[in-house]
């Protein structure tokens, strides 16, 4: 079989990078976006959810899984927990509607240099973790868990407002921090970042299309995740919590207390830059050793 029709594979150390490098950058990439500025008209807000281009692509370029999951645990760690704001169960579901949205989007990818499947990857992925996010919304409102307070007596307005809120984020963070910088970053970094950290790049997959993963397994799991997310929330807004972490460190200290989680978080992506590197040029002086032998 030709090697361009194969899927990378990665060893358990190299995907443990990947999960590594993928949650301190998306990590430090969250708490910028807690001083970055806000604004509000009416009930709906205009703000950056998050740098979707980072995550995008770690999983269009890497592992998909694990770049995935390491985002989401980044952001736990870094913004939430770090931060003294982690809301405990109901947590859980932005993490699993981000996950499934990173994840899709790595697989939908598979040529890296093809900049239309790209595009579709992205907004897909973005798409997926907005939408989900909508429905949970709407799905509260309509059971009676959450009150509507924009505009009382007219329930259907939870479909407005949820509307204007997903186009508001699929053009702020699908568009701008995430089509956009995802275009020009993955081609150019395809094959040039992967053997730094003693990765092969992806290769483009022959005969491949991007229908070919929606399979009926995935389908399954991405809605019994959704669902466990969906119910997840619910709790929480029923006060059926746990694991709750908020010890208003960013009131004791100001937005100053930000920076101390992206140094602690660029700390940790320099030191799997040098570690991965040092291990490569171990590896490299090990063949030119068996050369000259």
């Amino acid at each position: 079989m030709n090697n361009n029709s194969k899927k990378l594979t990665l060893t358990q150390s190299q995907k443990t990078m990947v999960f590594i490098l993928s949650m301190a950058l998306f990590g430090m990439a969250d708490l910028i976006t807690e001083i970055v500025p806000e604004f509000a008209v009416g009930p709906i807000e205009f703000s950056v959810s998050y740098f979707a281009f980072i995550p995008l692509t770690l999983c269009i370029l890497f592992e998909p899984l694990y770049a995935a999951l390491g985002a989401c645990f980044g952001e736990v760690i870094f913004a939430d927990l770090l931060m003294g704001d982690f809301g405990g169960l109901g947590e859980l579901e932005g993490f699993i509607e981000l996950a499934i949205g990173l994840y899709v989007a790595g697989l939908l990818v598979k040529d890296p240099k093809n900049r239309k499947q790209i595009a579709i990857a992205v907004l897909v992925g973005v798409g997926i973790d907005q939408m989900l996010s909508s429905v949970v919304d709407i799905s509260k409102v309509w059971i009676g868990i959450e009150n509507l307070e924009a505009v009382p007596g007219l329930p259907k307005s939870i479909l407005l407002l949820e509307g204007i809120s997903f186009v508001n984020e699929m053009v702020i963070t699908g568009v701008i921090f995430g089509l956009l910088p995802t275009l020009y970053l993955v081609p150019r970094l395809h094959g040039k970042i992967e053997p730094l950290l003693g990765i092969k790049p992806r290769q483009k997959l022959k005969n491949s299309s991007m229908v070919d993963i929606v399979t009926p397994k995935l389908i399954v799991t991405s809605v019994l995740f959704a669902f466990i997310a969906a119910i997840s929330e619910f709790m929480s807004e029923m006060d059926i919590n746990f694991g709750v972490w908020e010890p208003d460190f960013l009131d004791k200290y100001g937005l100053g207390f930000i920076w101390i989680g992206v140094l602690a978080a660029g700390v940790i992506f320099a030191g799997v830059l040098i570690f991965m590197m040092n291990k490569v040029d171990k590896k490299d002086k090990k063949e030119m050793e068996k050369v000259a032998v």
